[in-house]
């Protein structure tokens, strides 16, 4: 259990966090919101030890562990598996004693502690989380300085949950995924075993992930139960009940002011217009819940619209190096109000595609036909290192628009997000935020025909993520978007194109069905040409050709299917009973032998718990297949 008791943090001078107290419950999964700069990944140092605060306290149980994605990405010469089974001290450091050691007794001591930390199957589990991270066998092998810096990451990440902390402290992780490592990051977060506090503004991996959120809002700390979409509703509400409140005591306040207007100059009236004087005194304000406007994303119009398609690729190839394309055998076309998902595992050609489709990269072979006069906008986050930090907001916009007078380009400014002030505002002042505003302004500045958009929400707070699908929405043209946020994806593509196996292909299914086959381990289905959702030819003559499943053997399936159900419904009403006992105040004070071995139950509940998940979706998969 973490408890911070009347914590008070300031950073520069500015409070961040103000006399806050909140107690979360022992190895509960939390998402920690709150709006960019408010102090967040603050507290997360604070919680490590790395900030003091001001004033307060932060407790949690004695000897209990806490680990974070390390800031320095790993780049020496270690290979991925090492590195990650490094980041487990105490097996490094009994396998270590254990060659060395000669005393039975403390060689016995050695072994048993290494059977129950589960340590010879450490490799083993290693390697999945790499793989999970989309390392295959033969990348683990190779050195970690081999990667960028985004991959590097990739495997400090590995090494934190491969670590398994008591308390695992992750600030935005999926910045440097795909939506294949989303995916799985999101399934592996459910079933963790111990405490998680998550920084994210992906709503789909706090929905899927954690069963609490902590919020930070005006410097105060407040727990609410529930996933995003629970909090959003509560929240909702909240605010609602506490406008109404308020309108209340404005108009009770304005009551009792008049009538202390009116008669407390007449003597018969001078006793009650005291006490209400009294009463006006003591009645306490309702405090709003302040909710700051998030400016619009506007996508400027082009000036005339393009005759579709405005891209058109028969037989088309792509590469670096000639004759070794990237991608090859593309038959895809783009018609002017599109809108494309593009999947694909990183490594399969995504990039090369888009720098295909935004002219960054000529095409090899085939044949690509662009409309007259299209214009494509390309927003990427790896471009916010093209942005001059010593210049201001205002300087990059008079960039563009060299010949006009100031006030037309402080409106432009404005439109960007940037009103008064803030266009005078450097860009190295600026957040990971603003920087994207300010990139993306200057990407759709000329009103593209095609906007293309490589993980755009990477630096997005929620309600600006909002902010970006409804812009997009608005948007006349077409769009084509790499995301790592299913949210986006899911509110503003119906289309999805594969990219695998050196080609790309419209992806003939739905998100749901594209999760199942990350999460499976298995190969994605056949594509085909076209919007349909049936199945290919090639699956169809398949079914046709496979027999069907005995009834005898189907009705077994559906047995074990409903037997497992029956297991994981007394397993989740187990775990439900420890954390009611557990979360008894004062519990652990009063009890802790029996709160350590609560805890340790739990943590064998959920292990069953994420097996028996795994055998239902095996039986559930086999039971399906046999329709």
């Amino acid at each position: 259990m973490l408890q911070i008791n009347d914590l008070t943090v300031r950073v520069a001078g500015r409070v961040l966090i103000d006399n806050a107290s909140v107690a979360l419950p022992p190895n509960a999964r939390v998402g920690f919101l709150g709006r960019n700069g408010t102090g967040k990944s603050t507290l997360f140092k604070v919680i490590q030890g790395d900030l003091s605060a001001d004033s307060g306290t932060i407790k949690l149980p004695s000897r209990a562990r806490i680990g974070g994605v390390a800031q320095e990405a790993p780049g020496g010469p270690q290979t991925l598996v090492e590195f990650v089974l490094e980041a487990d001290k105490e097996r490094q450091s009994l396998l270590a004693e254990a060659e060395t050691a000669n005393d039975p007794h403390r060689i016995a001591e050695i072994q048993t502690r290494l059977v129950d930390i589960d340590a010879h199957s450490a490799p083993a589990r290693a390697a999945s989380i790499l793989a999970g991270l989309g390392f295959d066998a033969a990348a683990q092998a190779r050195p970690c300085s081999d990667f960028s810096g985004g991959w590097r990451m990739r495997v400090a990440l590995a090494a934190v949950l491969f670590a398994e902390p008591d308390v695992l402290l992750l600030d935005e992780p999926t910045n440097y995924l795909d939506l294949e490592g989303t995916l799985w990051l999101q399934d592996y977060l459910a079933r963790y075993p111990h405490s998680v506090l998550l920084i994210s503004h992906d709503r789909d991996l706090l929905d899927a992930s954690v069963e609490h959120i902590l919020h930070l809002d005006q410097g105060k700390l407040t727990l609410w139960r529930g996933n995003y979409t629970t909090f959003e509703r509560s929240r909702s509400i909240e605010i609602a009940v506490r406008e109404k409140t308020i309108k209340k005591q404005e108009e009770r306040r304005a009551h009792l002011q008049s009538f202390v207007d009116r008669f407390k100059a007449k003597a018969s009236k001078a006793r009650q217009a005291q006490s209400r004087m009294k009463m006006l005194e003591k009645m306490e304000t309702v405090a709003a819940i302040v909710d700051r406007d998030v400016p619009p994303f506007i996508i400027p119009a082009p000036a005339r619209k393009a005759s579709p398609p405005i891209l058109n690729l028969e037989g088309v190839s792509v590469g670096y190096a000639e004759g070794h394309p990237i991608l090859r055998r593309l038959d895809l076309r783009i018609d002017d109000d599109d809108r494309i998902g593009l999947l694909g595992a990183n490594g399969n050609g995504k990039s090369t595609f888009l720098k295909l489709i935004s002219e960054r990269l000529p095409a090899m072979g085939g044949r690509l036909v662009r409309a007259d006069k299209l214009k494509i906008a390309y927003f990427a986050q790896h471009q916010l290192d093209e942005l001059r930090p010593a210049e201001s907001v205002y300087q990059h916009m008079r960039r563009l628009m060299p010949a006009d007078p100031e006030a037309k380009v402080r409106a432009a400014c404005a439109r960007a997000g940037f009103s008064g002030e803030r266009s005078d505002s450097k860009v190295s002042s600026l957040s990971g935020g603003e920087k994207a505003r300010l990139l993306f302004a200057i990407a759709v500045f000329e009103g593209p025909h095609l906007l293309i958009l490589d993980e755009p929400t990477n630096h997005l707070d929620i309600d600006s993520r909002t902010a970006l699908i409804e812009a997009l929405n608005d948007f006349d043209g077409a769009v084509m978007i790499v995301s790592h946020d299913r949210h986006l994806l899911e509110a503003t593509v119906d289309r999805l194109w594969l990219v695998r196996e050196g080609t790309v292909k419209p992806f003939d299914g739905d998100l749901d069905e594209y999760r199942r086959i990350v999460l499976s381990g298995s190969s994605a289905p056949d594509t085909k040409p076209g919007k349909g959702t049936g199945r290919s030819a090639e699956q169809a003559a398949a079914g046709a050709a496979t027999p069907a499943m005995p009834r005898a053997d189907a009705k077994a399936l559906a047995k074990r299917v409903a037997e497992i159900e029956a297991t994981m419904d007394k397993l989740r009403a187990d775990i439900e009973k420890i954390d009611r006992i557990l979360a008894q105040p004062g519990y652990f004070e009063a009890h802790p032998d029996s709160a350590a071995q609560a805890a340790k139950t739990r943590g064998v509940r959920e292990r069953q718990l994420a097996e028996a998940e795994e055998a239902w979706l095996a039986a559930s998969g086999e039971l399906e297949a046999a329709g």
